[in-house]
């Protein structure tokens, strides 16, 4: 029986690491996949081993110079000249193999985003993408090279209009300065309010430009939001604004840093919300290439996109975690039982109040949700 989503092999990134400080953890990757191989779900995929992105491929974002730059940084040797392009900050370090890991990342998500404009395969998951940060000349916020805008551009080869959906806690800045004046992609970003978390910016007047107008949708939320907003908005301007566009293809940034517990982020959601929203992406039933993101909380990683590409699948699980993996995470001091959350959880009248205010401002001037 042919598989049905193409899954990318996260195992040639477990060997890169951005140092013993750094919050994001490369072998989140090894324990997510060896949790989905527990659970039987890699049987039912395609494996695929990435490979990595030609300079054609980078450079409809990225300019040559800094390209450049991060091939000279790749033996992980500082030098001054690195600076003016965001490398050597403790953000984006130079490591050894900064190149060559953001390349097999953009890599990665561009074979997916082919497999899928060839028809080969409705669903592609690279968990190693989602890095949305990353700038046409500099790195930024742990990512080098913007593989989401890679795949977009492979997929705009084949179908006429885009949509990018990005449900990490922070704003996908990178893909809407790519897009934002492009009326075949539109970007749509949900994400803590940039007045209390990084990048700064993603606030809802942020619209588009030009002929993009209206092609770039923002949802910013006050910090501790819970799980009745976020489905709120998800209902009433997500998928509003989907059934406008009408895309004929999704990419979907499914950063885990938005649930409870994540060490740099301020927010009170749970797998009930997250399911949800994975869900609705899946019933589009529209190609689909899915990425990963952010999560530093790693026990939350391993159950988001657990449940992920068991929703993918159109897999149950139990929600008990199997022993045999237990092991191996606590290796890395990671100690998990369950994938789902007990309860979902409420807002503060507060942001309940702001979400409000995000939601008619945006009924009344966004030109998707009139």
């Amino acid at each position: 029986m042919a598989k049905q989503v193409a899954f990318v092999d996260t195992k040639p990134f477990w060997e890169f690491d951005y140092g013993p400080t750094h919050p994001l953890k490369m072998w989140r990757l090894k324990l997510t996949q060896e949790l989905q191989r527990s659970f039987g779900l890699l049987e039912q995929v395609e494996l695929i081993e990435p490979r990595m992105a030609t300079d054609k491929e980078v450079l409809v974002f990225h300019e040559p110079d800094y390209l450049q730059a991060l091939v000279d940084a790749d033996e992980g040797i500082w030098s001054p000249k690195l600076i003016r392009y965001g490398l050597g900050t403790p953000d984006c370090p130079v490591m050894e193999g900064v190149y060559t890991g953001a390349m097999l990342s953009a890599g990665a998500s561009a074979q997916a985003a082919q497999l899928i404009a060839e028809g080969k395969f409705n669903i592609a998951f690279n968990m190693a993408g989602g890095l949305h940060h990353a700038m046409p000349s500099y790195a930024s916020g742990f990512c080098y090279i913007n593989d989401p805008v890679v795949a977009i551009y492979k997929l705009l080869q084949k179908f006429e209009r885009v949509a990018y959906i990005d449900i990490d806690a922070h704003h996908g800045d990178g893909v809407q300065v790519a897009f934002y004046h492009n009326p075949q992609v539109l970007t749509i970003s949900l994400h803590e309010n940039g007045r209390y978390l990084f990048p700064g910016t993603g606030f809802e007047s942020e619209m588009g430009e030009g002929e993009g107008f209206g092609f770039a949708l923002n949802i910013p939320f006050m910090p501790y939001a819970g799980d009745d907003v976020y489905l709120r908005v998800l209902d009433e301007v997500v998928l509003r604004a989907l059934e406008k566009f009408q895309p004929k293809a999704i990419v979907t940034q499914l950063g885990a840093d938005a649930l409870h517990g994540d060490p740099i982020t301020h927010w009170n959601l749970t797998t009930h919300s997250y399911l949800q929203a994975i869900q609705a992406f899946k019933e589009l039933k529209l190609p689909w290439l899915a990425l990963g993101g952010g999560g530093y909380n790693i026990a939350n990683v391993c159950r988001c996109w657990t449940l992920a590409l068991a929703t993918m699948l159109k897999t149950d699980l139990p929600n008990e975690v199997p022993e045999e993996w237990k092991p191996l995470a606590r290796q890395y001091g990671i100690y998990l039982d369950n994938l789902i959350d007990v309860e979902p959880t409420n807002s503060t009248p507060t942001v309940k109040a702001d979400t409000e205010r995000i939601i008619n401002w945006l009924k009344g001037n966004h030109p998707l949700l009139q």
